[in-house]
């Protein structure tokens, strides 16, 4: 088990190095505690061109102790409105579901989580589903809803989360 965790450990620390040596456009990401590497704190700014553009969404992302075989959680903190976050905050997007074959026949194994993706990877992937939900599975009904019978309602609230996300900058 400790190897586990251990092996994860050099893992985070030297995807944290790497972001921190070439940061990525639309996001920043950073520990949230220096003694805690299974614990980070990303901002992703809404992507230009989308009804996020000009938010900043903070999330948390815990990895597990036996990261990258299993995906780590997203959480946004920020308030946001997309229907595929749950009203929680918590991101529901292929890539950070565990690996396999899906139980509910939904996605294809080769779309779920595998040990190959990375913090910026899996923060590229949720800035892509900013940009073009899925209301095929939403997380949040009512989002992925209003997104298809009454887009302009979505729009507004989607903009009041942005015009919120930017009085904390």
């Amino acid at each position: 088990m400790a190897s586990n965790s251990s092996q994860a450990s050099l893992l985070l620390q030297k995807q944290l190095k790497d972001l921190c040596k070439n940061p990525v456009d639309g996001f920043s990401a950073g520990l949230v505690d220096e003694g805690n590497l299974f614990e980070w704190s990303v901002t992703i700014i809404g992507p230009p061109d989308t009804l996020y553009e000009g938010g900043f969404f903070n999330a948390i992302m815990t990895f597990p102790q036996n990261y990258p075989n299993s995906p780590p959680t997203v959480r946004f903190t920020s308030e946001i409105w997309h229907p595929n976050v749950y009203t929680d905050g918590k991101v529901c997007i292929s890539i950070l579901h565990p690996p396999g074959d899906d139980p509910n026949g939904y996605e294809l194994a080769s779309e779920r989580w595998t040990p190959v993706h990375t913090v910026e990877s899996i923060v590229l992937s949720i800035i892509s589903m900013l940009s073009s939900p899925n209301d095929e599975s939403p997380a949040n009904v009512e989002a992925a809803k209003q997104w298809r019978e009454r887009r302009d309602e979505f729009r507004k609230k989607v903009g009041r989360c942005v015009r919120k996300s930017q009085e904390f900058v």
